[in-house]
């Protein structure tokens, strides 16, 4: 089973893939989409669309496991990470994956058993459940691992 996590944002949005096989974990792929500050929203949800489609069409992913928005001090953060969701999810349903959301709180707790954890405790535990050398970056890239992780841990008698 394929999997694509998405962290959601308009500036940057992560995104993570792995290959989930009898409990093996392996990276495909992980990296940002990023936009120009500055930009109208309005295009810069077009560059995603048009990233995150071209993306999906060229790993063929089963699954898409996005991250929920919990909650935002700024509001006006809050809604362009919504927008940017709306975004990566219409991608997934129009790709006909599978689509999972789950808030930061579910994923800290699959990956860590806390969730509470910090960023570095998420990263080195994603480090380690995919066998890599080096913490995955940027951040974005690591958020998005982690969120495909978890799914893969949900379906984990799915992908046998």
């Amino acid at each position: 089973m394929r999997i694509i996590g998405i962290d959601p944002g308009t500036g940057r949005m992560g995104f993570g893939i792995i290959d989930a096989h009898r409990g093996t974990l392996t990276l495909v792929d992980a990296g940002i989409i990023t936009t120009p500050a500055h930009t109208p929203t309005n295009e810069r949800l077009e560059d995603i669309f048009d990233n995150l489609t071209q993306l999906v069409a060229d790993l063929r992913p089963d699954m898409m496991a996005v991250e929920k928005l919990f909650f935002a001090r700024n509001v006006t953060t809050a809604m362009s990470v919504a927008e940017a969701r709306g975004v990566a999810l219409l991608v997934g349903q129009k790709a006909k994956l599978i689509i999972e959301e789950y808030t930061p709180m579910q994923i800290k707790q699959s990956i860590t058993g806390y969730g509470g954890a910090d960023k570095k405790q998420m990263q080195e535990m994603v480090r380690l459940q995919l066998g890599l050398a080096t913490v995955p970056k940027p951040d974005d890239a690591a958020d998005a691992l982690a969120a495909a992780i978890m799914c893969a841990a949900l379906h984990r008698g799915d992908s046998q």
